[in-house]
């Protein structure tokens, strides 16, 4: 049941980051939903680091959606280098 909560939580933050970072992103469902849970591991590795979260804490909300706009801000930067 928890992996079922993750992807519906990851499309959901997916979502969010996709509407509030500008530019056009041509993602579809399965790829927004692995944006949202990349932005949440993102997020939870980040939060530990700088010591925020406690080692296994999730990463909430509000940090999950900053962290994948990052994700969405570096997977920018590779594809305009590319083409």
């Amino acid at each position: 049941m928890s992996i079922i909560i993750m992807i519906i939580v990851g499309f959901i933050v997916g979502l969010i980051a996709r509407a509030i970072m500008p530019g056009d992103q041509p993602m579809g469902i399965i790829l927004t939903t692995i944006l949202g849970i990349v932005g949440a591991v993102v997020a939870g590795f980040l939060g530990q680091t700088l010591g925020w979260y406690a080692p296994g804490e999730p990463a909430g909300w509000i940090a999950s959606v900053i962290g994948a706009i990052i994700v969405l801000f570096v997977v920018g930067m590779f594809a305009k280098k590319r083409g």
